[in-house]
């Protein structure tokens, strides 16, 4: 990885879980963060169970499985900027927030799909 550490993508309650993250993903992120060309603050990567539950994740959240991340991002210029880099690098699960974008490459899911978080 060139702009990240694993450490970003820790959950809070286990040191060292950011490994755990999906090496395709990392990559991706990568390639988004080259193209945004400012720094990405990464919110949320790999969840424990607990840590999951704890944020009111759902059951089946691809945190779980190291295939997904939030994004922090808090302003319309940066959101529109980032969501192309993120479609550009071939992210086709997108979740909208007013202070997040979760993105995900989880295969098990429907994909080419684009929703908000009320």
């Amino acid at each position: 990885m060139k702009y990240f550490t694993y450490t970003e993508f820790d959950s809070p309650d286990e040191v060292g879980s950011g490994k755990k993250m999906h090496p395709d993903i990392l990559e991706m992120l990568d390639q988004a963060r080259d193209k945004f060309d400012k720094p990405i603050k990464i919110n949320s990567g790999y969840r424990t169970e607990k840590h999951n539950d704890k944020v009111g994740g759902t059951p089946n959240s691809s945190h779980l499985k190291g295939l997904a991340v939030d994004i922090a991002c808090n302003n319309s210029i940066d959101r529109y900027h980032l969501l192309n880099c993120l479609l550009d690098v071939g992210f086709k699960r997108i979740g909208i927030a007013n202070t997040f974008i979760h993105v995900d490459i989880d295969k098990e899911k429907s994909n080419e799909v684009i929703w908000t978080y009320a």
